[in-house]
């Protein structure tokens, strides 16, 4: 039977929107006239419903990014301004442009190959090769990936590479040869100097770069050149798994010089204990300095390189620190090994020597007795003038230290590895119906891939075969499976529970939900947080006053004191060795590790690391209300009908006449009616007017199912359901009423349903002592209903999405730092505005980053829990803080001699230099406990 009908068609903004809206209804079997009117916004379609539906028209229209609701066209237009760099659910129909380095290409007509080849590319609009600049320009539809399109350009032969088309790149990259926080000082100032380097951020605990920069000017590998120059070594972040050989590589290092060490130990120390141990004899002194010599080159290679490179960089680091003491000790030994004798001579004949007898030099207190009386009789005697056993042991220890900081700094990381670990290796591929086992990474957008019961899915896509319980753990967090069915998405690294499911590929690569999760995490840990600038002050200054120190400290024991050289030389090596930089270097870093990694295992994503210090210092947090505080589907919740009809005829009637709808509203009293188990009627000409309701014939009646507005235009009885309408109105309900022949058969109550935590989120939030406020473009009846039913402070009614913003600026401008909770599509304005954004989302909504931090799990009680992971992780950092300062302040005043005659030999300053590290990464990690209490 043929029908015409009339459909709103929100978005349009041109001709073109015409042709595809026309394009889209064309297509459907059963279409015939048809009339697309821009400047009403309105589409007239004549069509047989025993051939297509009316809700199919619709659904083709939503399909090509149109809307039938003027309200959501709103929406979407003030997201789609948004002047924030924030991502939203976009129109399918939605053109974007990628452009890419092409390799391999000889001449003229290999770019026409290419551009040819991709035009035949349904989802890509234009292709454009620019041969001298071997580049690629594509304008091609968002769902397109530029996977996809780099794959296209393989097959037909050549090599393409992503870059941006403004220029603007952003390089993440491991940092091999770091031994100090002044050393991430050291490459931020090299890289920062360069030409096309918009911003550096090195992050000395995680060992890892992150620069943005201008790829028009500079390349990736010219950013890997001058790290090299600066003395390090960039390792791209895919190629880093040889991490673990580095390790072993620096765990030999340590053994070998360990190995080494022990023997001089014993050669040196057992004499001054007392025991006859004199294997060598005469060349006891030369054995333990060949021994020396080998540790000096093998063991102190790598800090000299490092203190090279910091020197030539005009810059110090503790390579540094380390080197001053480790090469005094040596040279100094070295030399009086050989010459001493002669000095001594000198000594001798003008009456004045050394006491060798006396000498200790691993204890400063017997140094003290030293004078100049007394002349050395026998060579084997000249061990007690010597240092050898400094270098080696304090290289030990220090290397030691090293291992167990590296060791502390991973467990700090072992969030983030973790999740690394969930993706899958391998990907069943159908092809032509057979089944070939393929690496994951081969897999391209379209592909079909098969998941048996109890493998991981190694893609983002939909089912379209089979259906299967979904373990979705690692994205929401919740231990209950999931029920899938063909249509529905699924993402990578989730587990198939039960079923054999196909899968349509989606999105691959860096585009997964998981892959965006793992870059903002370790974008956060790679930034760095502002409480970090005063750590790298410090450190600027740190080192130069140290070797001050060590130098006035040499002065004042030898010069003024008259204390012996060797006294006063072996303390001015202990300051070199006890002072570090690195305790405070790692204060802020390892904190914000650990602090993200329990946010990620509790399915809050946090942005960048300055997110976690500023969400503790939040004074008030305001709340979208529909999708935040409500649930954001409508559900009838109260209902009365006229006397003189069952209440299932009546609710038989309104529901089949809102089954062709696609309204939110007219859904929500159809799952109503399918709740009771009513079974729905046919209609007959069926007509909905835009933001009114629905007009239609049930059996023979005539049907008005909409706003009470729509039925008193049409002249309908009220009076059987008045005061009824008027109660559930009075309970912030929206009201939607039928009719039947002219008279009012019953009305329904429809609500947004709150949230069943929101009402113990807001009073958690009120317990550490932040203000709320909602944010509603409902009227102030309703928003004052729902702010009282959960508990909020105050609210802000009428509000239309484009002025969010402002009520977020008002708080501002009242010197309040500001958190904002949204879905992170419609209040994308705000969220970016707000201090802090905070974007309530689960599954796909995580990739879109919309906010500062992601709420997972859609849970409104991970709001409180963010809030609280801050203020630990801000007052983790202060402890760092304070802990580094004291050990400095405390240590550098007992190495120089302050606190005489109680002192420390060089050896026992660097471990505890190692151990003072150690301690501030073992402390960060104590924010595991508070993990149990969120």
């Amino acid at each position: 039977m043929e029908k015409r009908t009339e459909i709103p068609v929100f978005g349009m903004t041109c001709n073109h929107c015409v042709r595809a809206v026309t394009k889209a209804l064309k297509k459907l079997d059963g279409v015939g006239e048809l009339e697309v009117s821009l400047e009403k916004q309105l589409a007239t379609v004549s069509f047989d419903d025993t051939k297509v539906s009316e809700g199919t028209l619709k659904d083709a229209i939503v399909k090509e990014g149109y809307f039938l609701d003027a309200d959501k066209a709103a929406l979407a237009a003030a997201a789609e301004a948004s002047p924030a760099p924030i991502e939203a659910e976009k129109p399918a129909l939605k053109t974007i442009t990628s452009n890419f380095k092409i390799t391999g290409m000889s001449c003229v007509n290999c770019a026409r190959t290419i551009e040819k080849g991709l035009s035949k590319v349904e989802e890509i609009k234009e292709a454009v090769v620019n041969f001298p600049m071997e580049s690629l320009k594509v304008e091609h539809l968002e769902a397109l990936t530029s996977q996809a399109i780099a794959l296209k350009v393989k097959d037909l032969g050549y090599g393409a590479i992503q870059a941006d088309g403004n220029g603007a790149g952003k390089l993440s990259f491991t940092i091999e040869g770091m031994s100090c926080v002044n050393c991430s000082k050291t490459i931020e100032k090299v890289l920062g100097k360069a030409e096309g380097i918009k911003s550096v951020s090195v992050n000395f605990s995680i060992e890892q770069g992150t620069v943005e920069y201008d790829n028009s000017i500079i390349t990736a590998e010219g950013i890997y050149e001058l790290v090299k120059q600066a003395g390090y070594k960039a390792v791209p972040r895919e190629d880093d798994g040889d991490k673990e050989k580095i390790a072993h590589k620096e765990k030999r290092s340590f053994l070998l010089t360990v190995f080494l060490t022990i023997p001089i130990a014993l050669l040196v120390h057992l004499p001054q204990f007392g025991v006859n141990f004199h294997p060598f004899g005469t060349y006891q002194d030369y054995a333990v300095f060949g021994l020396a010599t080998i540790i000096q080159i093998i063991g102190g290679f790598p800090f000299y390189r490092g203190a090279y490179y910091s020197l030539k960089n005009k810059s110090t680091n503790m390579d540094v620190l380390v080197s001053l003491g480790i090469t005094a000790a040596y040279f100094y030994s070295t030399f009086m090994l050989f010459f001493g004798s002669s000095m001594e001579g000198m000594a001798a004949s003008s009456g004045a020597g050394i006491d060798t007898s006396a000498l200790n030099a691993n204890d400063s207190m017997d140094m003290s007795s030293l004078n100049m009386e007394g002349v050395p009789q026998a060579a084997g005697h000249m061990m007690h003038h010597l240092m050898f056993e400094v270098a080696p042991e304090l290289l030990s220890f220090i290397l030691l230290g090293k291992l167990m900081e590296a060791r502390a700094k991973g467990k700090a990381g072992q969030a983030l590895k973790k999740l690394l670990e969930l993706q899958a290796d391998k990907a069943r591929l159908i092809v032509d119906g057979v089944e070939k086992e393929v690496p994951a990474s081969q897999i391209s957008v379209g592909d079909i891939v098969l998941v048996k019961p109890g493998e991981k899915i190694p893609v983002d896509g939909e089912i379209i075969e089979g259906s299967a319980s979904i373990d979705e753990a690692m994205i929401s967090g919740e231990s209950i499976p999931v029920e899938k069915k063909p249509g529905d998405s699924v993402t990578g690294a989730t587990i198939n529970k039960s079923g054999l499911l196909k899968i349509r590929t989606m999105r691959i690569g860096k585009d997964t939900v998981l892959s965006q999760i793992i870059k903002m995490v370790q974008e956060a840990q790679a930034d760095k947080a502002p409480i970090q600038r005063f750590a790298d002050t410090v450190s600027n200054y740190f080192v130069p006053a140290v070797v001050s120190i060590a130098l006035i400290s040499f002065a004042v024991w030898f010069f003024m004191i008259g204390e012996t050289f060797l006294f006063a030389f072996t303390i001015m090596i202990s300051v070199l060795v006890i002072a570090c930089p690195c305790a405070l270097g790692l204060a802020t870093p390892t904190a914000i590790m650990v602090g993200s990694g329990i946010g990620l295992n509790r399915g809050i994503l946090f942005k960048k690391a300055s997110v976690l210090e500023n969400i503790s210092r939040l004074n008030i947090v305001l709340f979208d209300k529909t999708g935040t505080i409500t649930k954001g589907e409508p559900k009838v919740v109260g209902t009365s009908f006229a006397p003189g009809i069952t209440d299932n005829e009546a609710l038989m009637i309104a529901a089949s006449a809102e089954a062709s709808s696609t309204h939110p509203l007219a859904e929500a009293v159809v799952d109503y009616a399918k709740e009771k188990g009513i079974t729905l009627s046919a209609t007959d000409n069926f007509h909905e007017e835009s933001g009114m309701g629905i007009t239609c014939t049930i059996s023979g009646s005539r049907v008005i199912v909409g706003k009470r507005a729509l039925l008193e235009k049409n002249g309908t009885d009220m009076s059987g359901i008045k005061s009824a309408a008027e109660r559930l109105e009075s309970e912030g309900n929206t009201l939607v009423f039928a009719a039947k022949d002219g008279k009012a058969i019953g009305v329904f109550g429809i609500a947004d349903v709150i949230k069943d935590n929101a009402p113990q989120a807001i009073k958690r939030l009120h317990a550490l002592g932040i203000k709320t406020c909602m944010i509603s473009g409902d009227n102030k009846k309703i928003a004052s209903i729902v702010a009282g039913k959960v508990g909020i402070d105050t609210f802000e009614a009428e509000v239309l999405p484009q002025d969010k913003i402002n009520a977020v600026r008002k708080y501002q401008d009242q010197g309040l730092k500001v958190g904002m909770v949204g879905d992170g599509i419609n209040d994308a304005p705000a969220l970016a505005q707000a201090n802090i954004g905070i974007a309530i989302g689960s599954g796909t909504d995580v990739a879109k980053e919309t906010g500062d931090v992601v709420l997972v799990k859609n849970d409104l009680l991970d709001v409180d829990r963010a809030i609280q992971l801050g203020r630990k992780t801000l007052t983790k950092i202060k402890q760092n803080f304070f802990w580094a300062l004291f050990y400095n302040a405390i240590g550098i005043p007992i190495a120089a001699g302050v606190f005489y005659p109680f002192t420390l030999p060089p050896q026992w300053c660097a471990l505890a230099m190692a151990f003072s590290s150690v301690s501030v990464v073992s402390n960060s990690l104590l924010l595991l406990r508070f993990s149990k209490k969120l």
